[in-house]
Formats: C-alpha cells, structure tokens, sequence
C-alpha cells in the first residue's frame, strides 16, 4: 500500500502549495488513510502527479519530516513516520475542523445549543 496523490487543490486558496500539500497529507494520515510506515510517493512522482514544481513538493516534505510526520531517507524515499502519535495528530486534526465549524456557524448566526444539537448528530 502506498499513498496516492489525489489531492484537491482550491484556487482560490491563499495559503501557499506546500502548506496545502502538507494539511492534506496530515489529513490523510489522521483519518487513518495511511497508517504506520506507509510509503509516500517520491518528491518527483508527487510533483509530476499533481502539476507542482518539484521545490514546492520538497519544501512540503521536508517540513513534515522536522515536525515528525514523516521519515525519508534518502535513495529509499518517504513514508508514515512508525513512531508519529497519532493520538495527538488526530486532536490537532479535530481541533482545526472545530475552529472551521465555529467561524462558520457563526457566521450563519447559528447558536451554540444548535450548533451543538447538530455535532450530537454526528458524534
């Protein structure tokens, strides 16, 4: 097994390429996609894949790997770092989408015994 690249990009998306690689790959990995040790593409299949530049991929990488997402070695390639709490990664990930889903029923003026009514939902 080994991760695919169909990613979805917005164009409309400030935030910088390597950023959203980055948010999609740590996505990815906390809904369990790619469990422990699972290879990533290479840097150049990854670049090729989804019509980046190789440097934008590269950057990506290497800023998962300093925050311990990922491991590489180098002529092997990429792949789930086996020791990654998950646990951790999995919060940090439930945590942005709450954010996501506060500012966004707030701004559809939607108060917090509903908002929270509708989580019960799906929780």
């Amino acid at each position: 097994m080994y991760m695919n690249s169909d990613f979805m990009f917005s164009q409309t998306n400030k935030r910088p390429m390597y950023q959203q690689i980055m948010e999609q790959i740590i996505q990815r990995i906390a809904i369990g996609d790619c469990p422990p040790n699972t290879p990533l593409p290479s840097i150049r299949q990854m670049a090729t894949e989804i019509k980046v530049s190789l440097i934008t991929v590269k950057r990506a990488y290497l800023e998962l790997e300093r925050k311990g997402v990922i491991s590489t070695q180098q002529g092997k390639g990429s792949w789930v770092n086996g020791s990654l709490d998950f646990e951790k990664l999995q919060r940090e990930e439930l945590t942005q989408h709450l954010e996501q889903v506060g500012k966004l029923a707030k701004s559809l003026a939607i108060s917090q015994g509903k908002l929270l009514d509708m989580i019960k939902k799906y929780a």
